[in-house]
């Protein structure tokens, strides 16, 4: 009796492996489509925005037309919010970009693409305040107005390190940084590459310590829970670009 069980879990085992080896991915559904629908929120510089045109620029909108080039199919862009971000990306998507932080909350509904960028969060405030606001103790003051941007992780790290702090939740991010240059807000947190990026394109706003950021953080791609062979395509991809110096050469077109 106790053989017929061994051997009907080891034929049980061998199906189980079979069927996972034979099994679709996405990946072979993009290529037979020759289309890779691409959720973004497209309100997040350099990462990714959205024109009046109705086009998108930024980081990981030309790293995703790389990407597409090299499987050869086309892009859709698909906009969305941060708020919505990961149900439009499981209702309608294969992969979301646009600057997107990895979270354990997030990891919960999708995987990830191995990170492409470290990114911390680091405030950004008027230049002259810049020595007011050099730590988290420093801004977690009921005198200091911090604003945010819904449902990301900006959100999330204002909740949970600044709860003294009075916070403004502002849901436009493309004039968000507007808000402090005109006395509205004194900090906003943010990736610390937006924060350089925001710098230079605003002036009379400074990134504070964006080399040290308050926060480890790293950057990714939203990819379908469980499709072992997309994620293995885009780590290949990612990883193939950054020694062959494409990654570099798009990252810098923006942040040079």
């Amino acid at each position: 009796m106790l053989t017929k069980v061994i051997i009907g879990l080891a034929i049980a085992t061998i199906s189980a492996v079979a069927s996972a080896q034979s099994g679709s991915s996405r990946l072979d559904d993009i290529i037979k489509v020759g289309k890779i629908r691409v959720c973004t929120p497209g309100d997040y510089k350099p990462f990714s925005l959205a024109k009046a045109d109705g086009s998108f620029e930024g980081i990981d909108i030309d790293l995703i037309k790389a990407a597409a080039k090299n499987l050869g199919v086309e892009v859709e862009l698909i906009k969305t919010s941060w708020p919505k971000l990961l149900d439009d990306f499981v209702e309608k998507c294969d992969i979301a970009i646009g600057g997107i932080s990895v979270s354990t909350d997030r990891a919960k509904r999708v995987a990830f693409m191995n990170a492409y960028m470290i990114n911390g969060k680091a405030p950004i405030a008027r230049c002259a305040d810049v020595k007011k606001y050099q730590t988290v103790a420093d801004i977690n003051k009921p005198s200091v107005t911090v604003i945010t941007n819904p449902g990301g992780s900006n959100e999330k790290f204002v909740k949970a390190n600044l709860p003294n702090a009075k916070v403004v939740v502002y849901s436009d991010n493309v004039t968000i940084f507007d808000q402090i240059l005109q006395g509205k807000a004194d900090v906003m947190i943010s990736e610390s590459v937006e924060t350089i990026v925001q710098q230079k394109s605003k002036p009379g706003l400074c990134a504070i310590n964006p080399e040290k950021p308050l926060q480890y953080g790293e950057m990714t791609y939203l990819l379908p829970r469980g499709d072992v062979t997309l994620k293995a395509w885009f780590d290949t991809w990612m990883h193939l670009a950054k020694e062959s110096g494409e990654y570099q050469r798009i990252v810098g077109t923006w942040l040079d």
